[in-house]
């Protein structure tokens, strides 16, 4: 095998086409709703972390589960990169009519790119935060919100920060 691209062979580089089944596809007895995503900050230099918080009730009513996941999309990498990529997920429990607030961090590492080596790129960054992937076409009903932050300063090696 000389061609180690992953383009054409992950669900996260199939373009236009969603998979059959996508991670955090599934089925629940209550339901879910996502409010008050927030960016901390919403423009950080190119070494920082990211501070995420969301709150999450359940609407239903059963007690019930869910998966928060949490995706990066790069706007203008320099190098393919994927449509998005898991960056944070947890698993929380939410008595019914209840919600909870849950804060996650995104470490600089998890926004760099791989061009001959891993690199921070500056530009900006959108994260999505729900119970499935963003644009996922189901009939699973939940809700994925979205939030654009910008990354501020000079490309650089990962290691050099």
């Amino acid at each position: 095998m000389e061609n180690y691209t992953m383009e054409g062979r992950t669900y996260r580089y199939y373009g236009q086409d969603p998979p059959l089944y996508p991670f955090g596809y599934g089925l629940s007895y209550t339901t879910f709703r996502y409010r008050d995503l927030v960016l901390s900050p919403a423009a950080l230099p190119i070494c920082a972390n990211l501070s995420v918080s969301v709150v999450l009730e359940n609407t239903g009513q059963r007690d019930g589960e869910e998966v928060v996941q949490l995706y990066l999309r790069w706007e203008q990498a320099s190098v393919p990169v994927p449509r998005w990529q898991l960056v944070a997920f947890r698993r929380v429990a939410v008595p019914a009519g209840r919600e909870t607030k849950l804060s996650f961090g995104v470490v600089a590492e998890q926004r760099a790119v791989w061009a001959g080596g891993w690199r921070l790129e500056p530009g900006t960054f959108t994260l999505f935060a729900g119970g499935q992937q963003p644009d996922q076409r189901t009939r699973v009903p939940s809700e994925v919100l979205s939030a654009r932050f910008s990354v501020t300063g000079a490309a650089r090696p990962l290691s050099g920060c």
